[in-house]
């Protein structure tokens, strides 16, 4: 989590973790980066007049071609360092309702369908980990 020396930041990007449950498993939609073909979740910069949680359902769209329901959750926030900058990213959960066939980058990212243990395996990011790992503890307490 973020410590008292890390509020200092350059600039803010939201991400989201768009999630479905299908017969009691939950699975996430990761994506790969565009440049270096990582898998990730959709993230960008916080758009001027949308909310941090609206940007990040619009980056799911874009880059990943799915629509979620309104109700979320904050699931943490953590600090990227960039070349850009220093970055805070607030994670956000998003049930996904509406998986569409097209979409702004599907010709430049992969998607993947995932459970809990292949997204640990693959994120290069232990905030990442942290945060997916709270989500599916929430998920299953709600049930």
């Amino acid at each position: 989590m973020i410590e008292k020396k890390d509020l200092q930041f350059d600039y803010i990007q939201s991400c989201v973790v768009p999630y479905r449950c299908i017969n009691n498993a939950i699975e996430f939609l990761m994506i790969t980066s565009i440049k270096k073909k990582k898998w990730i979740f959709p993230k960008g910069f916080i758009e001027f007049n949308l909310t941090a949680f609206e940007s990040a359902k619009k980056e799911a769209f874009e880059e990943a071609g799915v629509i979620g329901e309104n109700d979320t959750s904050e699931l943490g926030s953590f600090i990227l360092i960039k070349k850009s900058g220093k970055c805070l990213v607030k994670v956000f959960s998003m049930q996904v309702t509406k998986e569409l066939n097209d979409y702004p980058e599907k010709n430049l990212r992969r998607k993947k369908w995932m459970q809990l243990n292949e997204v640990i395996e693959l994120s290069d990011s232990r905030e990442i980990k942290q945060v997916v790992n709270k989500l599916a503890e929430q998920i299953l307490r709600s049930r």
